[in-house]
């Protein structure tokens, strides 16, 4: 007996459409813990000064709340087993966070556990992950540090600047709910490398060189801000793709133009370096930058940032 088969695509993207609504694709005003060990300098300036807004689709949007919503249930599990978590910071009732970089450097940790099992008088920062079968298995064969560098690097941040110098690593396989744990500790060398990494990226008034010197780089090959990188599209205009914005050491962003430099203004004038490749500075000055474009056209960046912006989008 045949039955026939509805499928409810509309369905399936009004839950998607949903979730871009829900989680929408914006800028951190701080320069990231998580993502300080990625190999790429110039993709965290990219991030840090809103350079491009990555795009994610509703299924990605979901995905990544299922790292979201995975937390609790750790959470739930380890007090069940006699461990005490803080998941939330007692005084602000808010993810437990600390700063560097005059709070351009920021990471929020999962939570603080003490009382686990394998170390029980030792109190821990808590890293909490999911991962498919592939990552999983990678992960138990060759343990965080090499299977995950990005990971490494969170954790030891997270110590360095809490000052806990254990850390617990739980890794949930998305596939049949198997658990990996590892018990990471302190590097203090590589955590002031890491830190010093992340001073040099807030504090730059221009991008860090490439990670690699051809577009078709595998290494760039998936990079959100490659368009941008590689010359393809003129960054979207912000305060902090401007010339005339400084971050300052005390974590606030000061303006030459004497603006609150929270907003964007007519007076944008782009970082040059940050200008489509083959695009030569012909003629400037504090407030106008002439180009020759790659055609060989001229091109006038004067109060007009949006509508060049807007028009390379085209």
């Amino acid at each position: 007996m045949n039955i026939e088969k509805h499928v409810c695509l509309k369905t399936v993207e009004a839950i998607f459409e949903w979730h871009k609504t829900k989680r929408k694709n914006e800028h951190r005003p701080h320069l990231g813990g998580s993502q300080i060990g990625r190999d790429c300098s110039r993709a965290l300036w990219y991030q840090f000064r809103w350079a491009w807004t990555p795009k994610f689709d509703g299924r990605m949007l979901r995905l990544f709340e299922t790292g979201d919503l995975e937390e609790p249930r750790f959470e739930n599990e380890l007090r069940a087993i006699g461990a005490k978590v803080w998941a939330k910071d007692p005084g602000t009732g808010k993810q437990i966070r600390f700063e560097a970089c005059g709070g351009h450097f920021a990471l929020s940790l999962d939570g603080v556990v003490e009382n686990i099992p394998d170390a029980p008088k030792k109190p821990h920062t808590l890293e909490l992950k999911t991962a498919n079968e592939k990552s999983f298995a990678k992960m138990q064969k060759e343990g965080l540090e090499k299977a995950n560098p990005v990971y490494f690097a969170q954790c030891q941040v997270g110590m360095h600047l809490s000052g806990i110098h254990d850390c617990l690593f739980l890794m949930k396989n998305k596939n049949t709910d198997a658990i990996y744990g590892e018990r990471i500790k302190y590097d203090a060398a590589q955590s002031l490398k890491l830190v010093a990494k992340a001073e040099s990226i807030v504090f730059s008034d221009t991008p860090p060189e490439r990670i690699a010197s051809d577009a078709s780089s595998f290494a760039c090959k998936f990079c959100p801000y490659w368009a941008v990188c590689w010359g393809c599209k003129i960054p979207e205009p912000s305060c902090r793709t401007c010339a005339h914005v400084t971050p300052e050491r005390n974590g606030t962003w000061s303006c030459g133009k004497g603006w609150d430099a929270d907003g964007l203004c007519d007076e944008h004038l782009y970082i040059p370096q940050i200008m489509p490749r083959g695009w030569e500075v012909r003629d400037a000055s504090p407030d106008r930058v002439e180009y020759h474009d790659e055609e060989g056209e001229i091109v006038v960046n004067h109060n007009n940032s949006r509508e060049l912006f807007e028009g390379r989008m085209k």
